[in-house]
């Protein structure tokens, strides 16, 4: 079968939450709600939600990650062995501090059958109708590489490919029962990538350091295209590579030359790249991790959904004109840089400015692709 995502006007996943909503999660954490009271307020705004999405000409939509508290933990917490702990420090955001939440091994990583995520799924599937197809977004499995969440892995595994094999297993047999509900568009979300840009510079004259971050992209690229194996051939699954999303602060910066080979190698359909600002560097690696596939897709995130002043709708066009100088038009898309909220507490802006900027990328890719 013919893929049909990823669109021209697309999308990363997250929206910012409506003030009823926030409300209701401060009151369910405070003992002041039921759980069974939370899902119907997330229940009534999700479904407003995708009726919004549909209306914004999205042919993709999602629950707003209206669900969840991060747009990366929560799915980890679902996963047989991992837990949840405190951190007991910030995430080491430019200008914000975060919560203190994190995952870590507690045992063998396996799939888990009782995933709330698939129960999220089905409810957003049941209210996309027609015209529409749900997307489902999840975190990488190299998230659970990085800020301590694997450091015990010896206390379970004998050796690193073992606990790498592990992971994937479980995060492939997690998106096979996607695709069993009726997903056929699923999102992997990542940061490692963005980490890895950073680090591969910063230590380039330090081998023995710079040899470290060399293997953990290589243990990247095992990783997800382990996970990608022996998928149905008409789910398309996608990447969105981010360089941290937390009230309009960032994690990272650089531009995509250090991990275009290995992003070249991931066997995915589509990769959702941020190009909002100079921290992105400039449009030359696409060609790299394009790679000539003529089935993938370059997502381009050229419209900020950091803050809500909007684009120029010319000077977007003229920069995915540049970037169809290193990867066919008809290999591009649009979207937003990022999610509008990867943590309950949402970016910068209104809610009013989010659909303006989604408005004005469905114009972009109307006038462009037609």
């Amino acid at each position: 079968m013919t893929k049909q995502a990823p669109y021209r006007n697309d999308i990363v996943g997250s929206f910012l939450r409506p003030a009823e909503l926030k409300e209701a999660r401060a009151k369910f954490k405070a003992g002041e709600l039921s759980q069974e009271e939370l899902t119907k307020v997330e229940d009534k705004w999700i479904i407003d939600l995708i009726a919004k999405e549909k209306q914004a000409g999205l042919k993709a939509v999602t629950d707003g990650e209206f669900r969840r508290s991060w747009w990366h933990l929560d799915f980890l917490w679902g996963l047989k062995g991992v837990i949840k702990y405190d951190y007991q420090q910030s995430y080491k955001f430019h200008g914000a501090k975060t919560r203190t939440d994190n995952a870590e091994l507690g045992g063998k990583v396996a799939y888990n059958p009782d995933h709330p995520f698939f129960k999220h799924f089905l409810f957003v599937k049941e209210h996309a109708g027609e015209g529409a197809e749900a997307k489902q977004t999840i975190p990488s499995p190299t998230m659970l590489f990085r800020d301590n969440r694997s450091d015990n892995w010896p206390k379970f595994y004998d050796t690193w490919d073992e606990y790498l094999q592990d992971l994937a297993k479980a995060y492939n047999e997690t998106i096979k029962h996607f695709y069993e509900l009726g997903c056929r568009y699923l999102q992997i979300d990542d940061t490692t990538w963005a980490f890895l840009i950073s680090k591969l510079n910063e230590s380039q004259d330090k081998p023995e350091e710079h040899a470290k971050y060399v293997h953990l992209a290589e243990s990247a690229v095992k990783v997800i295209n382990w996970t990608l194996e022996g998928l149905p051939s008409d789910l398309t699954v996608t990447t969105h590579i981010c360089r941290g999303n937390f009230k309009s602060t960032f994690l990272f910066s650089g531009g995509y030359e250090p991990v275009a080979k290995y992003l070249a190698q991931l066997n995915y359909d589509g990769f959702f790249l941020e190009y909002d600002s100079d921290r992105d560097g400039d449009f030359s690696p696409l060609a790299t991790i394009w790679n000539g596939r003529e089935d993938v897709k370059i997502i381009l995130g050229l419209v900020t959904s950091k803050f809500g002043e909007l684009e120029a709708k010319d000077a977007v066009i003229k920069r995915i004109k540049e970037a169809a100088t290193h990867v066919p038009l008809a290999n591009l898309c649009l979207s937003p840089q990022c999610g509008f909220a990867s943590t309950e507490e949402g970016n910068v802006l209104t809610e009013a400015e989010e659909w303006r900027k989604l408005d004005l990328i469905k114009e972009i890719a109307d006038e462009v692709w037609g």
